[in-house]
């Protein structure tokens, strides 16, 4: 793990468990220099992941500050992370689970050739998780990637972190990702692994997670229970 993973880490945890308070000022640069021997520049990448993830805010001048969020009532995500759900819930106290309901590798139909600009004779790996948050239903995923891009993918990983794989056994570097939210009706297969009945809406998120040299990794849709999960997004002007 890079060392301004690890000091995202420790800060992280300083945050939530309230040894720095809501409003308060984090250590000065030159103090967290100091504290973790590192660089100034490790110690400010460690400090964006924060920012990315709606912490702190920084202000030329004026230091970092921890952010008050009192809203935050349910599981919350931020739309500006992509580092998976395991890592999300890892060190929160809730017990993750995974559970595969499809994984099987077929060649891609239009749609999935179009978001994930392949030809038709490029198979995929067609996957379908439940994920389970405490031991109750949380967000049903659908997923697709490049056989290419992503070989070795067992159900080990499917059932634990595929992304762990992806990016700490096989080294693939992300760019970005590119995502849709919409509310849709939920199916017949929603209501029968997240247990919503006919009349719950569920939220969704559409994703493509790049590479940096530029080709999709993934698309996946997210259906998440209306009532479990929400999403976050930091708009900090300039």
């Amino acid at each position: 793990m890079p060392k301004y993973e690890e000091i995202a880490n420790i800060l992280r945890e300083r945050i939530q468990d309230r040894t720095y308070l809501p409003d308060q000022l984090l250590p000065n640069q030159t103090d967290l220099v100091e504290e973790f021997n590192a660089s100034r520049t490790t110690i400010k990448k460690a400090i964006n992941i924060l920012t990315m993830e709606g912490l702190v805010f920084s202000q030329r001048g004026a230091g970092t500050k921890v952010l008050n969020h009192p809203f935050l009532d349910r599981n919350m995500s931020f739309l500006s992370d992509y580092r998976g759900l395991t890592h999300d819930f890892e060190n929160s106290g809730h017990k993750l689970v995974s559970e595969a309901l499809a994984f099987e590798v077929e060649f891609p139909d239009e749609k999935i050739q179009e978001r994930l600009m392949l030809a038709p004779s490029q198979p995929v790996y067609k996957i379908i998780r439940l994920r389970r948050l405490d031991n109750k239903p949380f967000i049903l995923e659908h997923t697709y990637m490049p056989v290419d891009l992503v070989p070795g993918l067992t159900e080990y990983h499917i059932e634990h972190s595929i992304y762990q794989h992806v990016k700490q056994e096989l080294g693939l570097k992300f760019a970005g990702a590119y995502r849709t939210i919409s509310a849709d009706r939920s199916s017949e297969f929603d209501q029968k692994h997240l247990e919503c009945s006919e009349n719950d809406p569920v939220l969704e998120i559409k994703q493509i997670v790049y590479l940096k040299d530029g080709r999709p990794v993934e698309y996946s849709r997210s259906r998440n229970r209306f009532d479990v999960r929400s999403y976050s997004y930091l708009d900090i002007q300039a």
